[in-house]
């Protein structure tokens, strides 16, 4: 293995979806093209236009953690997605490491305040804050280092993913716990079904003329950021290599993206350049791909902007086809899905689609698995207020 001490490597990943936890979900729901989506039956949703969501049939716990006393509990989630990120990695107790959480928080607390009465002693409430949520997960792994929690809603994992890349390319940190997490609960559900953005039909469809919108599903994913240097002295098998990110804004509108992707495109340059890597290189790109009419066109459009004629050669995919929209958790897990690639050389495909539309008009890699030669990702996440974030992985 032949790396720089800056080298920022991932040795390891744990990860929920909707599919479930582990490596046979992930190649039997997300790259077998199999759709997570089923009715809520976590809370009541009769008030409800959707009813549907990609929800694991079975939460995980984990040691240390309170009982989970109905609702989705983040921080067993994230907790055992770490525990099995540690063990990839073969640091199963580990005595330093930072520990970056993009999270709005876990909503647990919150329901329960709200459902009684706003009554401020109820407990758990403290535990919904992002920032103790992501300190309870660092104390229940028994890890001293930095906590820090990110909160810019659909790019915070990977905003988090870049942070501890930076932390780490700086020599300021060894061994980082990066990733993030979102389990469906009443609160945003409701949010977004009173926006109008769920898919009434039920299918996430992104990029096809037939998309009608966005579901929601669970996610959760914890990835082992390492320096090269450190890998090496202990002998780590490395996954991958995070060689490059960038991140924009374009602040066109609250919620809907620059219509021409600029702030995308520009995450996009900037991971690339940061990774000196030019477009005709990657070999993957794993979109955002949400599936609405107004983001897979501008989304489109930032990948033309960015890659040039290149794009048009490139198989670009969206697994939110299949796991749903994560939320924070997006970034994390769709950083796992682009290792998985890399790792056994095959993409996942955009389940659903249907009949192409003329102004997304790139390879979707539409409804089967697809073998290839992956050498280099790309993986791209967006959020409200004009929010764009890329990172690049490689082979190591």
């Amino acid at each position: 293995m032949s790396t720089a001490p800056d080298d920022v490597l991932v040795t390891g990943y744990g990860l929920l979806t909707g599919h479930g936890a582990g490596d046979a979900a992930l190649r039997d729901g997300v790259f077998a093209g199999n759709a997570a989506f089923r009715p809520v039956d976590r809370f009541a949703t009769g008030r409800f236009r959707s009813r549907t969501a990609a929800t694991a049939r079975e939460l995980p716990s984990a040691p240390g953690t309170r009982e989970n006393p109905g609702p989705p509990d983040q921080r067993a989630a994230l907790v055992a997605c770490a525990r099995a990120a540690l063990g990839m990695a073969g640091l199963e107790e580990p005595r330093h490491a930072d520990v970056l959480l993009g999270t709005q928080g876990d909503h647990t607390g919150v329901t329960a305040f709200w459902s009684g009465g706003g009554s401020a002693a109820v407990p758990g409430i403290a535990e919904s804050l992002p920032a103790a949520l992501t300190g309870l997960v660092a104390d229940d792994l028994g890890v001293s280092g930095r906590r820090l929690a990110f909160v810019n809603a659909c790019v915070a994992s990977t905003n988090a993913l870049v942070h501890g890349a930076r932390l780490i390319r700086a020599g300021r940190a060894g061994i980082v716990l990066c990733g993030g997490a979102y389990l469906v609960e009443p609160e945003f559900f409701a949010k977004f079904d009173s926006g109008r953005a769920f898919a009434a039909d039920g299918r996430v469809r992104p990029f096809s003329a037939e998309r009608q919108g966005l579901l929601l599903g669970d996610g959760a994913a914890v990835l082992v950021l390492e320096s090269g240097s450190g890998a090496r002295a202990r002998g780590a098998q490395p996954l991958a290599r995070l060689s490059g990110w960038g991140m924009a804004a374009d602040a066109h509108h609250v919620c809907h993206p620059h219509p021409e992707g600029t702030g995308m495109a520009r995450a996009i340059s900037a991971a690339l350049r940061d990774a000196g890597a030019a477009p005709e290189g990657v070999d993957y790109v794993n979109a955002h791909g949400t599936g609405t009419k107004i983001n897979d066109p501008a989304e489109t459009s930032a990948l033309h902007r960015a890659l040039g004629p290149a794009a048009r050669h490139i198989p670009v995919s969206s697994t939110k086809s299949t796991t749903g929209h994560m939320l924070e958790g997006s970034g994390a897990v769709e950083a796992v899905i682009g290792v998985y690639a890399l790792l056994h050389g095959i993409l996942p495909p955009t389940a659903g689609y249907g009949s192409p539309d003329p102004v997304c008009d790139l390879d979707w890699v539409p409804n089967e698995p697809r073998s290839a030669a992956v050498r280099r990702v790309l993986s791209v996440n967006a959020a409200f207020g004009g929010l764009n974030a890329a990172i690049v992985l490689e082979r190591p």
